[in-house]
């Protein structure tokens, strides 16, 4: 089995996000996560949001840090997946 690595972009959750903040990791690099589960907390002007892994993985690398400013569909960060 080998690893495709992944690079997890910011989505737009509202119609008029251009932007949001990384509030919170909930893994560091060489962690381990399942589908689902919490990856970090974004800010915008009007909502705060947990988003969670859209499958199961390993975070490879944090590209925008805690209180770091992300634009919708920059990369957030890099993950890699288990390919069989």
């Amino acid at each position: 089995m080998n690893t495709e690595t992944i690079e997890l972009t910011l989505g737009r959750i509202g119609m008029n996000m251009e932007e949001a903040t990384v509030k919170k990791w909930y893994k560091s690099p060489g962690d381990s996560f399942v589908e689902g589960e919490p990856l970090y907390d974004i800010e915008t002007e009007k909502v705060a949001t947990e988003i969670g892994a859209p499958f199961a993985g390993t975070l490879v690398e944090i590209v925008v840090p805690e209180e770091g400013i992300v634009e919708v569909g920059g990369v957030v960060c890099r993950v890699s997946q288990a390919k069989a």
